[in-house]
């Protein structure tokens, strides 16, 4: 009975910066760039989230 690859359990996909590239294939490059994305996004909601935050703060304390 062959081993399928679906499976194998999937490694986690991490990145790191300025790492070398050269080594990973197209796919895992997209994946990287889907997992860069997403966090990209969660940053943005939570400066997003700190500004209304801060603004609210503001507007109490300049009345």
């Amino acid at each position: 009975m062959a081993i399928e690859d679906d499976d194998k359990p999937r490694r986690k996909v991490s990145h790191e910066i300025g790492q070398d590239l050269s080594l990973l294939s197209v796919e895992e490059l997209t994946e990287r760039i889907a997992l860069l994305t997403g966090e990209i996004a969660r940053l943005e909601a939570a400066v997003t989230k700190k500004r209304v935050s801060r603004d609210a703060a503001n507007s109490i304390f300049k009345s």
